[in-house]
């Protein structure tokens, strides 16, 4: 997403601007699961870039889920020792493990957008194409990048708990099943949303007003291009400092399809069911009937997992220093 004189906005409002980018070697750190991207033509065009701009790169393969922190955490170190640049290149999932990591050491960081969706590089302006992404790892310039925070981990494009965990992981088993396309999660959010619909008493708390009510899902976006797509108006509020919350209340089964369809044709804000606003810091736990610890899985960037409540929303006072192209 270019950024005009009007968008040039970080956390709090405060100017985001663009600088030149340190010229170190590249330490990828590639998903060898995400998306349906030719492994061999990308590093075949990393190395032709990288060689073309005399920039030094070494790219560390991920074969399996679980081999993915520990290979972050080495990049990490070697770009630090290097004063390289950590590059992820995956879906978003991918992209937030590696942010996490990166963001701590304060490194420069890139992308090569290698998932279904790829919102994180879509909302910067980084290409999609992968020539044209190597070449903003060796020709772009550094811009700071709002980040989520949701407890001890961070967030790039969204957090949610509720309905919306249980449809990414039955998402991910109809891609298993039937391939990585737009279409296939299209009908997994259907099935999802076929069964008995769920529902949860929430307690929220935003810029310190407590207010209580009922939520089938509750979803928190960092990403503008994401919330604009689905037709929420709240989204600008993404590039001034700001998080977007969408609390779905419970409904029938009709109802949510109906829901899913008008986010499809962007006017999720139509429908009766979404109440949005934007917030700088959110707590949020479940109304328990017994006084005992709650946990709730949620989902970060594409990945579900279980976290205590209360659960904390907020913007990261750090910003990520993501290349994009010069032009952006």
């Amino acid at each position: 997403m270019p950024l005009d004189p009007g968008d040039r906005h970080g956390a709090g409002g405060a100017p985001a601007v663009a600088s030149p980018a340190p010229r170190g070697p590249l330490i990828i750190v590639m998903n060898l699961r995400s998306g349906a991207q030719d492994r061999q033509r990308t590093l075949a065009t990393l190395q032709q870039v990288c060689a073309a701009a005399g920039t030094g790169h070494e790219v560390l393969q991920v074969p399996r889920p679980r081999q993915l922190v520990p290979v972050v955490r080495d990049a990490v170190e070697r770009a630090q020792r290097r004063q390289g640049i950590v590059v992820a290149a995956g879906g978003d999932g991918t992209i937030n493990t590696v942010a996490q990591a990166v963001l701590d050491a304060d490194r420069p960081f890139g992308v090569l957008p290698h998932g279904t969706f790829n919102y994180f590089a879509r909302a910067q302006g980084v290409p999609l194409d992968i020539e044209a992404a190597a070449r903003t790892l060796v020709e772009g310039v550094v811009r700071p990048v709002q980040v989520g925070t949701l407890n001890d981990r961070i967030f790039l494009v969204n957090a949610s708990l509720g309905l919306y965990p249980q449809l990414l992981e039955d998402r991910e088993t109809y891609k298993r099943r039937y391939g990585r396309t737009r279409w296939v999660a299209l009908l997994a959010a259907f099935a999802t949303l076929w069964r008995p619909p769920s529902r949860m008493l929430l307690r929220l708390e935003r810029e310190g007003e407590p207010r209580v009510e009922p939520s089938a899902t509750l979803f928190v976006g960092n990403n503008r291009l994401q919330l604009q797509q689905v037709g929420v108006a709240q989204a600008p509020a993404v590039e001034q400092g700001r998080l977007v919350a969408l609390s779905v209340q419970p409904a029938s089964r009709l109802a949510l399809l109906g829901m899913l369809w008008r986010g499809a044709l962007g006017r999720l804000e139509d429908d009766a069911h979404v109440r949005s606003f934007a917030f700088a810091h959110l707590e949020v736990e479940p109304v328990r009937r017994r006084a005992r610890a709650a946990r709730l899985k949620v989902a970060i960037d594409g990945e579900a997992q279980w976290m205590d409540a209360p659960l904390s929303f907020g913007v990261a006072p750090r910003r990520l220093r993501l290349l994009v192209p010069a032009q952006a």
